[in-house]
């Protein structure tokens, strides 16, 4: 018992507890560099398990690691004392390691090293504890030698056979099988309990065999024990009495079952009775854990998995049959082993700070808390001022260097135990960086971007951020610093990029490391590809434009249903598109564009649909016969993703078209069965075409033939019509009925004909053509004539009366009294006497006038006599018209004729007149010319047609700026004036020209007209020839030749010979002024088609052979012009005739051919 003193020395303690603050434990960096120069006590990371069960056939392997620097020793102890490995020749420990090798080659038993085991992990700052293992060596005992009477029952009646196995390590997996290894069939009523009986609610007659066998299969040993088998036999009896049900299994009415958390629940109940009972569960107070809870054996085992405490209390099960029922309650007490609350964890502490470690652990009952030190309880550890236990928690103030160790806190309770070691490691290092040193960091704009550094020492440096070296730290608004060492931009820009220099400082040092940022645009598709279909053979075209930071090189790569995508001969991909040719039905999926760079990417997807013709529709079958139809059912083939919108039905029939497929009828694309209207006397076959957006499918197979009946004809024959071919018959014809028209075999027509309105029977003859000829008729009478269809099975429907005319004849009158009134220039009048009706001898179709131009008033034009109709449908008795389109100031003749179908009547008299002068047609042509810088030449032609007599030319003109015009100005001109000369005011004015004939009658049409722009070529014909190119040339080499010649013959005459030289005459160059229709000039000389030969012309113009040639004198050499125009050359010294005898006629070294190459 505490004392009054000790009461309150302890609420001191918690209430210190409570105030005191903790500095927060150091967490160590797995950093490699760290890792290699910290010391650390040990650690345990790898044991066995407590309950340690091995094969004793096997070696015995008892594991234990641990970490620490200095790496640690290893020691054991068993049973609670030291266990010298060194002493037992059959126990090694492996290097570096404290795990135990236990090997039994030479001799020893497995069941000798049975026991407790616990593992010691030590270096100079501490001792780390495993767990304690038990080990135990697995048995596998044989079953007892018994002999086991035959079991005799009643039928009706309960039977358990008992099963009792050997008891093993761990405890066996029971079975009942028979004496063929055959599993006994199990059900409601034959069932095997948890402890492995056989219990039967009733026994039947069935049941009785002599081999039922209990089998045990130990798990380590892999071998299975067989308990000597049962006999069971079975009295019957006539009538087997039934019972209410009883428990087998558990006994009387209640019972209870305690069980450890996270452990599994198995409640069992068997029942007896007949007929068999059945089993029902539920909690009292409570519903059952529906998601822990299973049902099993036939619903008479109730299993919950990982139990907890709510999972106590009463569980009620109940088995009924049809007589009664009865009720077991089973109590169940839900114990735990210690479990962890808060398990202690490894505190690393700088000199002078402040820590603790806490262990508390729950359980059923409550777990008792015991600390220890480097394995040894904290009670009998030397005493430390920094330290200081209160239960579960041990506080430590000010640490110093020295005081590490390893802690372990042990919870305990009568179902198990919990061990763990946790050190205090007291650690003084001054700051230093852990990451790459001046990295680079590129970031998106706008992102959200994190710049790390991490860093370590001890005690914890402060760490400060610094951009570009300058400024205070980086804490705030934009930017945020973590205590980790990372440094938050909360949405990079482009003015965030720099020199970023992370700091950290503290009382034993200073580190520091840079990280450069720089911003980078957002790598994005701007144009995706879109969903689209595609005609199977057509080429489909998916779009990936990018866009990204001009710096970051991109990838675009492509995949089909997130596969990537096989780019060969048929796909192509360029740096905006991926093109698919020919696509197929394999090419149908769901495209991704994915555009990567080295800090981001983007993608965008679309489908690709493939459209193709549907498949041809399958299975077709004919049902529902009748006289003039049938059903016509079929399966549609795919639609190949287009919906088909038409199915076509198409027939074939074998007597008149036989292998030729017609169209029958065309149905909605939803249907599948149709009743097809037929025609009688046919032998058909059918065949079915799908129709989509794509187009048509191949043709289905063809249907089984069906054939219908014959019949009368149906059908009028189309297209009756008598008209004569002479003037004393008439030929009556008509439209045979079509194939599919007949109904029957031989097909003939009934043809009747009468005068019409004559009331006269009706004349009538039957044939099988389309035409039939009634002779010795009048001319053009008429008739009335009908026809109808007839073949084997009766005759069709007549058709209508309809009228036809007999053939006619030349028409006897010719019209009278043809003559002209109010001529016009285009235009006459016409006046005729008509003639009388029966007269045309057929149908009258039209009065047709004759005419024809005989000549043109205007002398000297000549005109065309092609002879012209116009038709006039007139029957009143003084008929008039007018003819039009003639041409003005003309001499014409006409007569008239009257005309039926098939001929004219004698001609009228001939009529002549003349029409009045008109206004002229347009000049032939109209052309402006530029003549130079301020002149235009203006040229045209009278028109082609004057229409009278011409009177002179109306010539109108006005300035032309843009759209503005200016004031118009006119020009009358004689009528054999064809040019006119208009001085400009200006090189840069344009002028709108508008030019029309005259006649007595006024303007005519209008030929207009606007001046080209002004351009240096638009007056070449008026430069001076002198300062022409071509011309200059020209002289110049004329100039070249005469020189040349001066010079042979000066050197000749120096050597003594005698050479007539003629006084130098000018050449005649004058150039010859030719014009041309449109105005331009060409200019050509004589000299230039003169031939060059060997030989040279003489400067009077006579021709004469040459003894020499310029190639006997010198090389050559340049020839240039100086400025005044003379010719400066150089020339050699004549070689030896002998040595150019053969070169004399030579035309490729001639003086002549040699300037002209020059030229």
């Amino acid at each position: 018992m505490l004392g009054q003193g000790g009461h309150a020395a302890l609420a001191l303690m918690l209430l210190l507890l409570l105030l005191w603050r903790q500095a927060a434990p150091i967490e160590v960096p797995q950093d490699p560099k760290i890792l290699q120069d910290l010391k650390q006590p040990p650690t345990i990371v790898k044991q066995s398990v407590k309950d340690y069960i091995v094969d004793p056939r096997d070696n015995i392997i008892i594991e234990c690691e641990a970490k620490g620097n200095p790496v640690p020793t290893f020691s054991w102890r068993r049973n609670g004392k030291f266990f010298n490995i060194g002493k037992d020749p059959r126990v090694t420990m492996r290097k570096r390691s404290g795990t135990l090798e236990i090997g039994f080659r030479s001799g020893g038993r497995p069941e000798d090293y049975e026991g407790e085991y616990q593992c010691f992990a030590n270096n100079e700052f501490g001792v780390a504890l495993s767990n304690k293992i038990l080990l135990r060596v697995s048995k596998a005992p044989l079953w007892p030698k018994e002999v086991l009477e035959p079991v005799v029952v009643t039928e009706g009646s309960p039977l358990v056979l008992l099963c009792n196995p050997p008891p093993g390590l761990p405890p066996p997996f029971t079975f009942w099988m028979n004496s063929a290894m055959t599993p006994i069939p199990q059900d409601k009523r034959v069932s095997m309990g948890l402890n492995g009986d056989l219990y039967f609610s009733n026994v039947l007659a069935k049941d009785a065999h002599t081999d039922y066998s209990c089998n045990a299969r130990f798990l380590f040993t892999h071998t299975i024990q067989q308990k000597n088998p049962f006999t069971l036999k079975v009295q019957t009896s006539r009538r087997v009495a039934e019972s209410t049900p009883t428990f087998l299994s558990p006994s009387g009415s209640e019972s209870s079952k305690m069980v450890l958390r996270d452990e599994q629940l198995l409640l069992e109940c068997i029942a007896a009775g007949l007929p068999t009972p059945t089993i029902k569960w539920f909690k009292k107070g409570g519903d059952l854990p529906g998601r822990k809870v299973k049902f099993e054996n036939f619903n008479k085992t109730l299993k919950i998995i990982n139990v907890s405490e709510e999972d106590a209390g009463e569980y009620v099960c109940m088995a009924n049959n049809q007589l009664g029922s009865i009720r077991h309650s089973i109590f169940v007490q839900v114990k735990a082993a210690p479990y962890w609350l808060d398990k202690p964890t490894n505190l690393v502490l700088a000199p002078d700070e402040n820590g603790r470690l806490v262990c508390r652990a729950n359980g059923n009952p409550k777990p008792n808390i015991q600390w220890l030190i480097n394995g040894q309880p904290v009670d009998s550890s030397p005493p430390n001022l920094s330290r200081q236990v209160l239960g579960d928690t041990i506080i430590f103030r000010s640490v110093q260097m020295g005081s590490s160790a390893v802690y372990q806190c042990n919870a305990s309770n009568q179902h198990g135990y919990l061990l763990a070691n946790a050190f205090v490691s007291v650690l003084d290092m001054p700051p230093r960086m852990l990451g790459p040193k001046n990295q680079l960091i590129k970031v998106i704009e706008n992102n959200r971007t994190f710049l790390d550094c991490p860093f370590f020492g001890s005690p914890l440096p402060e760490l400060r951020w610094f951009k570009n070296g300058q400024g205070s730290g980086l804490d705030g608004g934009q930017y945020r610093a973590y205590i980790n060492g990372t440094l938050e931009i909360k949405r990079a820009r482009a003015e965030d990029e720099g020199t970023y220099t992370c700091v950290a400082n503290s009382i034993l040092g200073t580190a520091e490391n840079q990280v450069r940022l720089e911003v980078k645009e957002r790598t994005r598709i701007v144009r995706a590809p879109e969903h689209q279909s595609a005609i199977r053979g057509s080429t489909a075209r998916f779009d990936c434009k990018v866009k990204s930071d001009p710096s970051l090189s991109v990838t675009v790569a492509w995949t089909k249903d997130d596969k990537p995508l096989q780019l060969g001969w048929r796909l192509r991909k360029d740096d905006e598109s991926l093109t698919i040719p020919n696509v197929n039905e394999g090419d149908e999926g769901m495209y991704t564009c994915t555009v990567k760079s080295e800090i981001d990417q983007d993608t965008a997807s679309a489908r690709l649909t493939v459209l193709d013709r549907p498949d041809p529709p399958m299975d077709l079958d004919l049902s529902d016969p009748a006289a003039r139809s049938v059903r016509l059912t079929w399966i549609p083939g795919n639609d190949h993703r287009s919906p088909i919108t038409q199915f076509l039905v198409q027939f074939e029939e074998d007597r008149w078209e036989p292998g030729r497929w017609q169209d029958l009828s065309t149905y909605p694309g939803d249907l599948n069965s149709v009743i097809l209207q037929l025609a009688p006397f046919v032998n058909y076959q059918f065949r079915v075409i799908a129709i989509n957006s794509v187009g048509q499918s191949q043709p289905s197979r063809p249907s089984p033939r069906y054939k219908t009946s014959g019949a009368a004809p149906d059908a009028i024959p189309r297209g009756l019509r008598g008209w004569g071919s002479k003037n004393d018959n008439m030929e009556i014809t008509w439209e045979p009925l079509l194939d599919l028209e007949r109904n029957g075999p031989n097909l003939h027509y009934n043809v009747w004909w009468r005068l019409k309105d004559s009331g006269e029977e009706w004349s009538n003859v039957t044939t099988v053509g389309s035409k039939h000829v009634i002779h010795n008729t009048q001319t053009y009478v008429p008739y009335e004539i009908k026809i109808q269809a007839r073949n084997e099975f009766g005759a069709g429907p007549e058709s209508n009366v309809a009228t036809g005319y007999s053939g006619e004849d030349k028409p006897t009158d010719a019209p009278t009294a043809l003559r002209v009134s109010k001529v016009e220039s285009t235009t006459a009048t016409i006046h005729w006497k008509p003639v009388a009706p029966n007269s045309v001898q057929g149908e009258f179709k039209e009065y047709r006038l004759y005419y024809w131009r005989e000549s043109s008033l205007v002398p000297g034009l000549v005109v065309s006599k092609e002879k012209k109709t116009k038709g006039f449908f007139s029957t009143v008795a003084e008929p008039s018209g007018i003819l039009s389109d003639l041409v003005p100031y003309s001499k014409y003749k006409m007569f008239m004729v009257v005309a039926n179908s098939r001929f004219e009547s004698p001609p009228s008299n001939t009529v002549e007149f003349t029409t009045k002068e008109g206004v002229p047609d347009a000049p032939k042509f109209f052309r402006i010319n530029r003549r130079g810088f301020d002149t235009l030449q203006l040229e045209w032609d009278k028109p082609l047609e004057p229409n009278g007599i011409l009177v002179g030319y109306l010539l109108k003109y006005q300035t032309v700026n843009g759209t503005r015009l200016g004031q118009p100005q006119f020009k009358n001109l004689l009528p054999n004036e064809t040019e006119f000369t208009l001085r400009l005011p200006d090189r840069s004015t344009r002028y709108k020209f508008f030019l029309s004939a005259r006649t007595q009658e006024g303007a005519g049409e209008v030929f207009a007209d606007e001046s080209p722009h002004f351009t240096n070529e638009a007056y070449i014909d008026q430069v001076d020839i002198a300062t022409q190119g071509w011309f200059i040339g020209l002289m110049c080499a004329i100039a070249l030749i005469i020189l040349i010649l001066l010079i042979v013959c000066f050197i000749k005459r120096s050597r003594g010979g005698k050479y007539p030289v003629r006084d130098k005459k000018d050449l005649p160059l004058d150039p010859v002024d030719q014009k041309d229709q449109d105005g331009s000039f060409d200019y050509h000389s004589d000299e230039d088609n003169k031939p060059l030969q060997g030989s040279q012309t003489s400067l009077d113009g006579n021709v004469k052979e040459s003894d020499d040639s310029l190639v006997d004198y010198g090389e050559g050499g340049d020839g240039q012009f100086n400025e005044d125009g003379s010719f400066i050359g150089q020339y050699t010294v004549k070689k030896d005739k002998d040595e150019t005898e053969g070169n004399e006629s030579s035309e490729a070294t001639s003086p002549v051919n040699a300037i002209y190459s020059l030229a």
